[in-house]
């Protein structure tokens, strides 16, 4: 039974396997891959394939530790712009997207326009961060942080919709 899950591409059960497979171990072999599945090695690459060529399955990459890298902050940016006529937004936007510190950036609805996860060594590499990268962004209103206490759940796992019988 098929089921359309994305706009760009029809998924059905082995595909959706493949997906669960490649976000347990992304790093999973084909032929591992072909093989936990009983399917062929071919048919197994041109599903993969397929699911990268639509952008299903936008990359693959190694799980780091933060603590070990030595970034004990993470902090939770919420941005307020002072106005949207003007192009700041856009800009803002433009240099966020190029920033090593800033995990994630996400528009939202709410009292503040952006909340971006960021993480940095200690309070003053954060501080710097603050003080010589977001305040000279043009427009801001106002900038809240929220730093993390502990991490309950991390990652990137999604969960996978299941397809539907009948």
């Amino acid at each position: 039974m098929k089921k359309n899950i994305s706009r760009r591409i029809s998924l059905d059960e082995t595909d959706l396997a493949i997906l669960e497979l490649l976000q347990e171990d992304a790093s999973i072999s084909n032929a591992e891959l072909s093989e936990r599945l009983s399917l062929s090695l071919t048919p197994c690459w041109r599903r993969r394939k397929r699911m990268e060529e639509a952008g299903v399955i936008k990359g693959y990459q190694a799980t780091l530790d933060r603590r070990m890298l030595g970034l004990d902050i993470m902090a939770f940016v919420h941005i307020r712009f002072s106005t949207h006529a003007d192009h700041a937004p856009d800009a803002f936007e433009a240099v966020i997207a190029q920033l090593p510190q800033v995990l994630a950036c996400h528009k939202i609805t709410g009292d503040a326009d952006y909340v971006l996860q960021v993480l940095a060594e200690d309070l003053d590499s954060y501080s710097d961060f603050i003080e010589q990268v977001l305040r000279r962004q043009v427009g801001i209103a106002s900038i809240q942080s929220s730093l993390a206490l502990r991490e309950i759940k991390t990652g990137s796992r999604i969960a996978i919709p299941k397809l539907s019988k009948g």
